[in-house]
């Protein structure tokens, strides 16, 4: 499976966050602010506020697709893994019921060995 663009997904609303946290606190903490900048400050926080929720939602997706392919071993579609999703999106419980089926992929893996996943 491609990681790049999911590593990309993964790290702007770590970003995105961090940013926000700063430049919010430098705004409060300033004597005055600009009440003409704020219209296309919050057009563009809404458009980066948008896209963060959706790297949210595709890191969901990619998990749970990556989860059911290493299982199934096998092309899915969304249909496939939309349960493993929800899991992932409600996170302590979800998280809780996968956490087992991991455990066996993993130990499944243990006992192929390292030599059924090099490439000659």
């Amino acid at each position: 499976m491609k990681v790049g663009k999911f590593k990309l997904f993964l790290i702007f609303p770590a970003i995105y966050i961090s940013g926000i946290f700063l430049f919010m606190s430098s705004l409060f903490n300033a004597d005055y602010y600009d009440q003409t900048c704020l219209a296309p400050f919050v057009l563009i926080m809404l458009a980066l506020h948008l896209f963060a929720m959706f790297c949210i939602f595709y890191t969901m997706y990619f998990v749970a697709k990556t989860i059911k392919t290493a299982e199934e071993q096998k092309e899915l579609r969304f249909s496939d893994f939309v349960g493993e999703f929800f899991l992932i999106w409600f996170y302590p419980i979800g998280v809780w019921i996968l956490q087992l089926r991991i455990n066996a992929i993993h130990e499944m893996d243990l006992d192929e060995g390292i030599e059924s996943h090099l490439v000659v």
